[in-house]
């Protein structure tokens, strides 16, 4: 069983006492896939040195040591549709670009492009991710090779629902044999799917032990849908269908009154905020803070890299704290603590994992973890680090990554990944698919 010792570092562990400093200088231990324990008392370092000979001790002077962030929403394999269509209105961006280019690629093509997404991710310091899209089983082999953390949705819109069932039983089987990796089932939207074919994605899900995910309450364009065909909100009809309990991560929710946020809390839904893909395409600014100060778990994204066009978490981020502060007019609301904890421990919620046991730098919870270098120019000086990493902080800042106890990328390397070949294949299928 290996160990590790992350020692000396500024720990930030998300999980103290209210009254607790929000970072200490400290050491961090795990053993196996689990953290031993995390502690400022250095006799305790000394004392798992000499108990475990081999343990790999990590220097983290002037670096800072914190859970690794959850991405909650995303369409990782839509690297291959970075950049493609741009400035484009939604529906437009959709019937005329995006639906059209994923109908032509490959399963081969998929994998390809959710190998770029899991790259991305993991050098940007992301340890778990939530994704939604098509041909997922062929997908688990790229994710457990990579060594990532993952929920796979199947999605489907009305014409597809077989395949993605079929896809959904597929991701289950070939995910069984890693623990790092999960399935869901993904109906595409309201306004997408019919009545008839959510409930059927929800009793599946259910007969599955199957979390389900959704756009929901998206665009003003979906409200006006949604309200002239079934006269209520995208909420409502997703909660008078029974789609919303607290196995639902509903992404977007950009347009919920405090009707729609009452549900949300009451059925422990996690919300998905994506901010930036929210920006980009003019969808509106989410009521966050409402829905925080209203009790709904929210957590962070960054949707599809078309729709964004990164999958870069630090600057959704720094986006969701200062768009919240505009919005409100009111600097005070989701401070740079609470904007962080959403990028961990409440993504944990969504990733399905126990209280504590993911997203957290605790004894006993799952060693997802990763080093932050402080020592650039934009991190410093280092009043409070909180407010640096969520203000200033940059996906190329993250030095190593450990998943499940495994380190996964280390020097921003990593292993055995041949980074330019990917590159070249990521650019032949773009080419072949925008061709065909």
């Amino acid at each position: 069983m290996k160990s590790f010792l992350f020692q000396q570092a500024t720990v930030i562990p998300m999980c103290g006492a209210e009254d607790a400093p929000r970072a200490f200088t400290g050491s961090v231990a795990v053993e196996g896939n689990r953290i031993a324990w995390v502690s400022a008392d250095e006799t305790l370092a000394h004392a798992f040195l000499q108990t475990h000979p081999d343990c790999r001790v990590v220097d983290c002077r002037g670096k800072v040591v914190m859970p690794g962030l959850i991405n909650t929403h995303c369409h990782a394999a839509m690297t291959l549709q970075r950049s493609h269509a741009d400035d484009i209105a939604l529906m437009e961006w959709l019937n005329d670009y995006i639906w059209p280019f994923e109908a032509k690629q490959t399963a081969d093509e998929i994998a390809l492009g959710m190998t770029l997404g899991i790259v991305e991710m993991l050098l940007g310091g992301v340890t778990s991710f939530v994704d939604m899209y098509f041909q997922e089983h062929r997908c688990v082999e790229v994710v457990e090779r990579l060594g990532i953390r993952a929920l796979l949705g199947c999605s489907y819109f009305d014409h597809s629902i077989e395949i993605a069932l079929a896809d959904a039983r597929k991701t289950q089987e070939a995910a069984a044999s890693c623990s790092r990796i999960g399935a869901a089932i993904a109906p595409h939207a309201p306004y997408t799917v019919s009545e008839e074919n959510l409930v059927r994605g929800k009793r599946f899900a259910e007969e599955h032990g199957l979390p389900l995910m959704i756009h929901a309450a998206e665009t003003q364009d979906e409200m006006r849908y949604v309200r002239e065909k079934y006269g209520c909100t995208p909420v409502q009809l997703l909660d008078r269908l029974g789609l919303l309990d607290e196995r639902t991560i509903a992404a977007h929710c950009v347009w919920v009154d405090a009707e729609d946020r009452r549900t949300l809390a009451e059925r422990g839904v996690t919300v998905s905020h994506n901010v930036q893909s929210n920006m980009k395409i003019s969808s509106g600014a989410a009521p966050v803070a409402a829905m925080v100060a209203e009790g709904v778990t929210v957590t962070l994204a960054t949707d599809g890299p078309c729709s964004n066009n990164d999958l870069d978490m630090w600057e959704e981020m720094r986006s969701a704290a200062f768009l919240q502060k505009l919005s409100t007019a009111n600097p005070l609301v989701l401070p740079a603590y609470e904007v962080l904890k959403m990028a961990t421990a409440n993504g944990a919620r969504a990733m399905g994992a126990a209280e504590g046991e993911l997203g957290v730098l605790r004894a006993g919870a799952l060693a997802d973890l990763i080093v932050i270098d402080l020592q650039k120019p934009h991190l410093q000086p280092v009043h409070d680090v909180v407010s640096n990493l969520v203000y200033c902080g940059k996906a190329s800042d993250v030095e190593t990554v450990m998943v499940d106890g495994r380190l996964v990328v280390e020097n921003r390397q990593i292993a055995g990944l041949d980074l330019a070949d990917l590159y070249c294949r990521v650019q032949a299928a773009a080419d072949r698919i925008k061709q065909a």
